[in-house]
């Protein structure tokens, strides 16, 4: 098949699945945020037993594949009696999977800040809690944003391992497309580029975050 057929052929399929590649992964970046934020004030407030499982939801998320982690979700589930569409699954578990990773970088931020700014916020009667809500937290939040968007870009390239269960986003699509028009160097090539112009367009996101976020001077 010549090179334009080929082209007018999957770029309508490629942008649909790129469409849902996206949905996948900010779907998952806003849950897991919250969901890291939640575990990581669990750590860092040292909550008797909370901090212990969360250090356990960390260690098991972060040390086993994410392709597992699916498997598990969508087929291993089931058979206790929690089932999960196709999408519901992918989302749920890239947003278990991430959440571990933005829990560690939300967490080590935090760690990074220096105890005389927690005595600051005791000084001026402040909880412990309110030092880490209005002193700590937003300096930590500006020290977390690379590593926060180094997360969202490989959730990007992540949401590739939710095509195992049949889930139509940008690599099962492109699978499809070699299945049918038996070219998968092009094919293949083009994926590869919607991923990498779409890690290019959160970099530039990162860049104005961390300009929004800079200190003053």
């Amino acid at each position: 098949m010549d090179l334009l057929p080929l082209l007018q052929l999957a770029a309508p399929v490629m942008l649909r699945a790129t469409g849902y590649t996206l949905f996948f992964a900010v779907s998952a970046m806003v849950l897991g945020l919250a969901l890291g934020t939640l575990v990581a004030l669990l750590r860092v407030l040292r909550l008797p037993v909370l901090a212990q499982l969360a250090q356990l939801y960390v260690s098991i998320f972060r040390g086993t594949p994410l392709l597992v982690q699916v498997f598990i979700v969508y087929y291993g589930l089931p058979s206790i009696g929690i089932e999960f569409s196709p999408v519901t699954a992918g989302i749920l578990a890239l947003t278990l999977n991430v959440a571990a990773y933005l829990s560690e970088s939300l967490r080590g931020a935090v760690s990074g800040i220096g105890q005389g700014q927690w005595l600051a916020g005791t000084s001026l009667g402040l909880t412990h809690v309110q030092t880490l809500r209005y002193v700590v937290a937003p300096q930590a939040l500006r020290t977390a944003v690379p590593s926060l968007s180094n997360s969202l870009i490989s959730l990007i390239k992540d949401t590739s391992l939710v095509s195992v269960i049949a889930v139509t986003e940008l690599m099962l699509a492109t699978k499809e497309l070699i299945s049918t028009t038996f070219q998968p160097f092009p094919l293949y090539l083009a994926a590869a580029g919607v991923y990498w112009v779409l890690s290019l367009l959160f970099e530039q996101v990162q860049r104005v975050l961390e300009k929004r976020l800079a200190f003053p001077g």
